[in-house]
Order: C-alpha cells, then sequence, then structure tokens
C-alpha cells in the first residue's frame, strides 16, 4: 500500500517512522519548513522502545504526488479544515482515511467531504513531543494505534493494513468495535483535559484540593452522560469506572497536552473536545461542569496572545 501521513509531528512522525523503519511505501505530507528540515536532517525518533534516524521521502501542499491507498491524518483539529482542502489530489476512489486525531468531530467533517465507505475509525494512546531541535520524542511505554471498519466487518482493505502494520515497532490493533473504543478514548481525554487546563495544574494538584476529585468525578459523569446518547454501546459504569481508575493511577505530575499548550501560549482544541459535546448533548441534559470548562478554555482561546 503507498501511504501518506498528513503531518510529521509528534504521532505521525512516530507511528509513519515506524512504518517506513519496516519497509512500508510511506511519504510524509508537510509544510514546506517541516520538510526543509527533514530532508536536511531526517526523520528522528528518540524512544524508549529504541531510536531511529530515518531519510523519508516528503511532498509539501500542492506538490504532485499521485493518489495514495490510505492517508493517515494526524494533524491539530483546529488545522483540519486547511488541511482538507489540500488532500483531494491525493484521495482516489480506493483511498482509505485513517484518522488519529482526538476526539469525534472530525469524523462527521471527513465522511461529509470524502464519503462514508472511505473514512476508518482510528485513535493512537501515544506519549510523545516534538523537542525543540524537532526530534520525535517518546518516552512512555504506550504507542498504540487502533484501527477498524465502523460496521466491525472484516474486509479486504482491513486484510491489507493487518499486512501492512505486520511487523511494525509499535503496538498496531485492528478492532470490530471501533466507535466504541473511540468514544471511550474521547471520554478520558475530555475530562483529564478539561480539568488540568482549567486549573493549569498536574493532576496530583487537582487530587490535593478539597473539591478537585468531586470537581473531576462530575466533569467525568457529565461527559460520559452524553457520549452513551452518541453511542448507545457505551456502559457508564463500566467507563466511569476506567476513566475513575486510570486518572487516579496517573503520575502525580501529569498533564494533559492542552494544558501545556496553554503554558506556552499556543492554540488549543477545547471546540474540538468539548465543544462539540456539548453541541451533540441531548437538550435535556444538564453538564454544568462541562459548559464551566468550555467557558473558559474559550476565554484563553479568544484571548490569547493579548
Amino acid at each position: 500500500m503507498r501511504v501518506l501521513v498528513v503531518g510529521a509531528g509528534a504521532v505521525g512522525g512516530y507511528f509513519g517512522g515506524r512504518l517506513f523503519e519496516k519497509g512500508a511505501d510511506v511519504t510524509f505530507l508537510v509544510r514546506p519548513k517541516r520538510q526543509e528540515q527533514l530532508n536536511r536532517e531526517g526523520l528522528i525518533i528518540q524512544s524508549v522502545h529504541g531510536d531511529a534516524k530515518l531519510a523519508v521521502p516528503t511532498i509539501t501542499y500542492g506538490q504532485s504526488a499521485g493518489p495514495f491507498d490510505l492517508i493517515i491524518l494526524s494533524v491539530k483539529a483546529y488545522h483540519l479544515t486547511d488541511v482538507l482542502s489540500s488532500l483531494d489530489p491525493y484521495v482516489s476512489s480506493n483511498t482509505a482515511i485513517l484518522p488519529l486525531l482526538n476526539g469525534f468531530a472530525h469524523f462527521p467533517l471527513l465522511r461529509e467531504r470524502y464519503g462514508k465507505e472511505k473514512v476508518l475509525g482510528g485513535l493512537c494512546v501515544i506519549e510523545s513531543t516534538v523537542n525543540a531541535e524537532g526530534h520525535i520524542e517518546q518516552y512512555s511505554p504506550f504507542h498504540d494505534l487502533v484501527y477498524g471498519e465502523w460496521s466491525g466487518q472484516a474486509s479486504e482493505r482491513m486484510d491489507r493494513m493487518a499486512e501492512l502494520f505486520a511487523g511494525v515497532s509499535c503496538n498496531v490493533t485492528q478492532s470490530s468495535q471501533i466507535g466504541l473504543d473511540v468514544w471511550k478514548k474521547y471520554v478520558f481525554i475530555s475530562t483529564m483535559s478539561g480539568m488540568t487546563s482549567l486549573t493549569r495544574s498536574s493532576i496530583g494538584t487537582i487530587w490535593n484540593t478539597p473539591t478537585g476529585e468531586q470537581t473531576y468525578r462530575s466533569l467525568a459523569q457529565e461527559v460520559i452522560q452524553i457520549a452513551q446518547s452518541q453511542e448507545p454501546q457505551l456502559d457508564f459504569d463500566e467507563v466511569y469506572q476506567q476513566v475513575m481508575k486510570r486518572s487516579l493511577h496517573l503520575h502525580e505530575s501529569m498533564k494533559s497536552s492542552m494544558s501545556r499548550d496553554i503554558e506556552k501560549g499556543q492554540p488549543i482544541e477545547t471546540d474540538h473536545f468539548h465543544g462539540y459535546l456539548l453541541r451533540v448533548k441531548p437538550e435535556q441534559m444538564e453538564a454544568p461542569t462541562l459548559e464551566t470548562i468550555y467557558t473558559a478554555l474559550s476565554a484563553y482561546q479568544a484571548t490569547r496572545g493579548e
């Protein structure tokens, strides 16, 4: 399969790099400045699972390269609209699109533009960043990618993708319940990012405040109720226990990438995470904690840079 990875940052650079490392036909679609750096230095991965320096092929927006069999989308949500306007030349009738963004709001956008059949379900779990030198640092045991057909059924392209990912130096799983998997991750990430970003604090600091854990629990419950309205297979009690167990076992210094973006004065994905949940929330359902978080983070977004 010919693979186009859109973005060579902490997510796309890592998983695309691992695919290229095992010999897959991978090209990276990047901005001119990133292309210049990759062409000069290579794609550099520094990981607890093994380092790599890879001379990866790159193209930039508008550059001809023909259609691809698989497009892996790994851009920030606030860049998605601009990116989609440039993807059309690389999409054919047989192209599959695998988004690795957090949340759910991007799936309707992609389906509307390219058709439901082209868009796979996908998610990843990874702790990685791009350092000041442009190198990808990956520093935890988690480097997991999950994908699947929304129907949960086997298909020819699932077989081809299983072959594509076979032997890659990360954990890749083909799921028969990808919609449920996406929503479970969305519940956790929107809760954890919301609380650490609102408070500008680590998870340990939140637990050590008088009302921190109760506020966290309230947010998780609101988010799960909304998620359940969109994904009926989601079991409230099961997911709530999973979210809280995972959250309470995080290292006390843990912060979300969104909270770190706020510390750097960068744009954040609160509309994609929290705003989308409020837009799909049933009218009669109340979500005061989520509304407070979205209001506060939207205010940051509106005044960022002032």
